[in-house]
């Protein structure tokens, strides 16, 4: 299970002083992970699985709200 260890180092990495093209890099990393252990969910039914992609997931809307902005209030 190595892409476990590879979602919790990426849980785990600081996400403060990214850079814009950091950033885009950090967001693919995190569909990259959360698609290869969607993978591995498929076959086992694994609950604690599930647990780590609602994390990553989380962790990569953060990302993905500071790349884009945040909505404005449509006036």
């Amino acid at each position: 299970m190595d892409i476990l260890q590879e979602a919790t180092a990426f849980e785990e990495a600081s996400m403060s002083n990214l850079t814009t093209s950091d950033r885009v890099e950090a967001t693919r990393e995190a569909k990259r992970l959360i698609l290869a252990i969607n993978e591995i969910y498929k076959k086992t039914k694994d609950d604690s699985l599930m647990e780590v992609m609602k994390r990553l997931t989380e962790k990569k809307k953060r990302i993905d709200i500071r790349l884009k902005g945040r909505p404005s209030s449509g006036i």
